[in-house]
C-alpha cells in the first residue's frame, strides 16, 4: 500500500486483536491488485439486550484509476455477532471486487458467446433432413438424427433453432439442432 492502512472503530472500544486481524486481511488484498490506500471502519450496531450485538465492517479501497467500497448491511445475519466473521465476510467481498476490477483492467472479462442459431428454411420429412438459414445468410444442412429430443417431426419452416456446426462432406452441417421455445431469447 502506498499509504498506511487506516482503521477506525465506531461505537466500540478499540481492540489490538481486532486491529491485528484487520491488518492481516488488508495485507492479503495486495496480492490481487495495487492498492493506493485502504480505510477500514469496524462498527458495533444493535446494542439491545433482546438482540445480540452485531458488527459491520466497511472497507474503502483506492486503486489506480478507481475506488472499491464494501459497505454491506448484513441484516440479521447472526454470524455477524462475531466481529471476526464480519471481518472475514467483508474482506472476502473486497477480494472478489478487486479480482473483478483487475480482470477488467487487464481486459480479461468473461464473455459469453451466443450459440449459433437460425431459422428452418426447408424440411424434407421423407428424406429425413432439412436446412437452416443463419442470420448472416448461410445455409446449414441438418439430418433428422441431429435434432434433439426426437423433435424432427415437430419442426416447421420458420422455427428458430440453435445448433452446433461442423464441416460435413458437402459443406457446413449441424451436428445437433435444438428448437428454441417461445420463451427463449437468442441474442
Amino acid at each position: 500500500m502506498q499509504q498506511p492502512l487506516q482503521i477506525t472503530f465506531r461505537d466500540m472500544e478499540p481492540s489490538d486483536a481486532v486491529e491485528a486481524a484487520l491488518r492481516e486481511k488488508a495485507e492479503k488484498l495486495e496480492q490481487f491488485a495495487d492498492i493506493v490506500s485502504c480505510h477500514v471502519v469496524t462498527q458495533m450496531i444493535n446494542k439491545h439486550q433482546s438482540q445480540g450485538t452485531m458488527y459491520k465492517v466497511s472497507i474503502d479501497l483506492t486503486v489506480p484509476g478507481g475506488e472499491i467500497v464494501v459497505s454491506r448491511d448484513h441484516g440479521i445475519n447472526h454470524a455477524h455477532e462475531d466481529v471476526y466473521v464480519a471481518i472475514r465476510d467483508s474482506f472476502d467481498a473486497a477480494r472478489r471486487q478487486l479480482q473483478d476490477y483487475h480482470r477488467k483492467q487487464k481486459k480479461h472479462v468473461k464473455t459469453h458467446e451466443v450459440p449459433p442459431h437460425g431459422r428452418v428454411t426447408e424440411i424434407f420429412p421423407e428424406e429425413g433432413y432439412g436446412t437452416i438459414e443463419t442470420p448472416d445468410g448461410r445455409e446449414i444442412y441438418f439430418h433428422q438424427n441431429s435434432v434433439l429430443n426426437n423433435d424432427f417431426s415437430e419442426l416447421e419452416i420458420g422455427n428458430e433453432v440453435r445448433f452446433a456446426e461442423e464441416q460435413g462432406e458437402k459443406g457446413p452441417q449441424a451436428s445437433t439442432v435444438q428448437r428454441v421455445g417461445k420463451h427463449h431469447i437468442v441474442g
